[in-house]
C-alpha cells in the first residue's frame, strides 16, 4: 500500500496542532504547545459552534461499528479483518428527548490531544446539531444517501458543517473513519490513531468505502449491520433510498470518492472537497456520471493528475472555486480555527496560513449551499444553484 504525499509533513504537523487547538480553552501560543505550557495554561474549553443547518427538520444520529471478515487488515496484526467506525446522519424527530452529540468521541479527541502533546483531559468537542439515537423522520417515501470519505491523518467529523446541514434537508449521510489513517473509538473502548508513516492509500479507502456501499444495502433492505448488534434508532432500517446514492470526499477521500464513481454503479454523483486526484493506476477511466470539483490549492491549472481527472469526466460535470480558499476550506478548520485564533494569540499571518483569505461567515455559507445544491441536483433533479455564478455568492467563481 502506497504513501501518498498530500499534505507535507511540516504543514500536517499545525494542522494537527491546529485541530487539537480548536477544543483548548488555553491561551498557548501557536508553536508553543509543550507540556510545560499546557499544564499552567486555563483547563476551560472554548466556546466554540459550528454553523447551525438550515433545513426544515431536526438531526438525528447514530454510530454503528463494522467488520469485514472477508478482509484481513494487516495493520490490525494477524488474525483481525477490517473494522470502521461509521456515523449514520438523518432527519429525526422528537429530538428532544435525546442528546446532541458531540463533535468527536471523547476518547479518539484525547488521542488527538496526547499525539499533539496536551494533557488528555484539557478539550471538550463542539456540540453537533445531532441527537444521539432520536427516532428518523420518516415521510413515506425514502431518503436520499451520501456518504463521505475523510483526509490523511483524519476523522469522519471533519465535514459535520455539511453533514448536518444535507442531514437537515431529508438526507441521510454515512460518514466513514478510515481505521489506521484516522483517529477513531471503537464501542468497546478500543481506539486507533492513524499509522507513522500512512499506510493507506486511495485505493484502500475505496475498498472501505465499497464495503459501507454494501452496508447501507443492509440497512435498505431491514437489517442491522452493527457487529454488536446494537439497537438501531426507529424508523432507520428501510429508510434508505438505493438508487440515489451520492458520496464526497476531502483531500484523500476526494480521490477515493472519484475511484469509487469509476468502479461502483451504485454511486449516481460525487463530489470532491479539494481532491489531488493522485493515485496509482491513474485516474483515466471516462466517467458520465455527474462530478462536481470544490478546487483550492489542488486545482486543475497546477496539478496535472486533475487536470486529467477533468478531461475524463465525460457526463454533467463543474468546477468551482472560492476566492481565497485553501485545502481545508471546505470544511469545519474554516470555521473553527478563526474562533480559537483569538484565544490562542494567532497572528494574522499564521491564520491566513490555515484558512486563507476567506472569511469564515461566507465560507460557512458556501459549504452550507453548494454541496446541497449538487446533491439536489443530481439525487433529487431540482436547483438552479449550479447553472452559473450568482450574485449571492461572490466569492465563488465557474471554472470552464
Amino acid at each position: 500500500m502506497a504513501t501518498m504525499p498530500f499534505i507535507d509533513r511540516r504543514r500536517m504537523t499545525r494542522r494537527r496542532m491546529l485541530a487539537v487547538a480548536l477544543t483548548v480553552g488555553a491561551a498557548v501560543p501557536l508553536g508553543a504547545a509543550s507540556r510545560a505550557s499546557v499544564a499552567s495554561a486555563d483547563p476551560g474549553p472554548a466556546l466554540l459552534t459550528l454553523p447551525a443547518p438550515t433545513g426544515p427538520y431536526p438531526v438525528g444520529t447514530v454510530a454503528l461499528h463494522l467488520v469485514d471478515p472477508s478482509r484481513p487488515d494487516p495493520l490490525a496484526g494477524p488474525g483481525h479483518c477490517r473494522e470502521l467506525m461509521i456515523s449514520v446522519w438523518y432527519p429525526a424527530r422528537d429530538v428532544w428527548r435525546y442528546p446532541r452529540a458531540p463533535w468527536m468521541p471523547p476518547a479518539a479527541l484525547r488521542a488527538l490531544l496526547v499525539n499533539a502533546g496536551f494533557a488528555a483531559d484539557v478539550a471538550a468537542a463542539p456540540v453537533t446539531a445531532g441527537h444521539l439515537g432520536a427516532p428518523v423522520r420518516r415521510t413515506g417515501e425514502r431518503l436520499p444517501v451520501v456518504v463521505f470519505s475523510h483526509g490523511a491523518r483524519d476523522h469522519r467529523a471533519d465535514t459535520t458543517t455539511v453533514v448536518q446541514q444535507l442531514a437537515s434537508h431529508g438526507y441521510v449521510v454515512v460518514t466513514v473513519d478510515h481505521t489506521y489513517d484516522a483517529f477513531s473509538e471503537f464501542p468497546d473502548g478500543r481506539l486507533t490513531v492513524p499509522a507513522d508513516p500512512p499506510q493507506l492509500d486511495p485505493r484502500d479507502y475505496t475498498v472501505d468505502l465499497r464495503f459501507v456501499l454494501d452496508r447501507i444495502e443492509d440497512l435498505a433492505a431491514g437489517r442491522n449491520p452493527d457487529a454488536d448488534h446494537r439497537p438501531l434508532p426507529a424508523g432507520l432500517r428501510g429508510a434508505l433510498d438505493l438508487d440515489r446514492i451520492g458520496m464526497f470526499g476531502w483531500s484523500k477521500g476526494a480521490t477515493a470518492t472519484a475511484i469509487v464513481l469509476t468502479e461502483d454503479q451504485r454511486v449516481r454523483a460525487g463530489l470532491s472537497f479539494d481532491g489531488p486526484m493522485e493515485t496509482q493506476p491513474p485516474l483515466i477511466t471516462d466517467l458520465d456520471r455527474p462530478f462536481m470539483l470544490m478546487t483550492a490549492e489542488f486545482d486543475r491549472a497546477a496539478h496535472p493528475s486533475v487536470a486529467q481527472f477533468w478531461s475524463h469526466l465525460t457526463g454533467w460535470r463543474r468546477n468551482v472555486q472560492a476566492d481565497g480558499a485553501v485545502h481545508g476550506s471546505y470544511t469545519d478548520i474554516q470555521t473553527l480555527i478563526p474562533q480559537v485564533a483569538k484565544v490562542i494569540g494567532m497572528s494574522d499571518e499564521e491564520l491566513r496560513d490555515w484558512v486563507g483569505t476567506l472569511a469564515p461567515a461566507p465560507a460557512a455559507r458556501i459549504q452550507l449551499a453548494y454541496p446541497l445544491a449538487f446533491f439536489d441536483l443530481h439525487l433529487r433533479h431540482r436547483g438552479h444553484l449550479l447553472d452559473g455564478p450568482s450574485p449571492a455568492f461572490p466569492e465563488v467563481r465557474f471554472i470552464p
